[in-house]
């Protein structure tokens, strides 16, 4: 009998139009495994629903995709061990749950501990936004410090972290290579 391999929690994270979405698509497909696509974009105007079907184009009819623009605990709750779980992306929801006015620090932690406790494989995207100007109004810089504080809080939990600059990964955490899509579990993680 062989014995199952531990799951893993990949973050990935990149600024915006980085490619870090189709890096993590790449990722999920190398599985081989059943992939489930959690969406928490709104797509509030033309714009927005254009990426929304382009990006579904791409990944191509494979997927079972669940739109989860602000309940993403649920969802993760609910995963079959033998999946893999896109969760694209972290940002949106945040912004989601911002201008829903619910908890932040609530909802962040809520997500973590569901992360940690999901039965299958998760990749995580999210924007990295501390790279920028100091926003000039309250809200923009409480979006960012939010931001920031749940990518560290993923980020200090997940096996794998790879950022994406023009299309390129870059592993930060654990270990990738993106050839024979393996991972390496970081010390004291096995």
């Amino acid at each position: 009998m062989q014995e199952k391999s531990p799951k893993t929690l990949y973050f990935v994270t990149g600024g915006a139009a980085s490619g870090k979405s189709s890096f993590a698509e790449k990722v999920v497909r190398a599985t081989g495994k059943p992939k489930t696509y959690v969406a928490t974009m709104q797509p509030y105007d033309d714009e927005m629903r254009a990426k929304l079907e382009k990006h579904q184009q791409q990944r191509g009819g494979d997927w079972t995709t669940i739109e989860a623009q602000i309940d993403i605990v649920s969802v993760l709750d609910q995963a079959s061990a033998d999946d893999i779980i896109l969760l694209d992306c972290v940002t949106l929801w945040l912004t989601n749950v911002l201008l829903g006015d619910h908890d932040v620090d609530a909802a962040c932690d809520a997500l973590v501990n569901a992360l940690l406790t999901c039965a299958c494989d998760v990749v995580v995207v999210s924007n990295e936004v501390g790279m920028g100007i100091v926003p000039d109004n309250a809200l923009s810089r409480k979006f960012r410090n939010a931001q920031g504080k749940v990518n560290q809080m993923i980020a200090a939990r997940a096996d794998v972290v790879m950022t994406v600059i023009s299309g390129l990964p870059l592993v930060l955490k654990g270990s990738y290579d993106p050839v024979s899509a393996t991972h390496v579990f970081p010390a004291g993680k096995v």
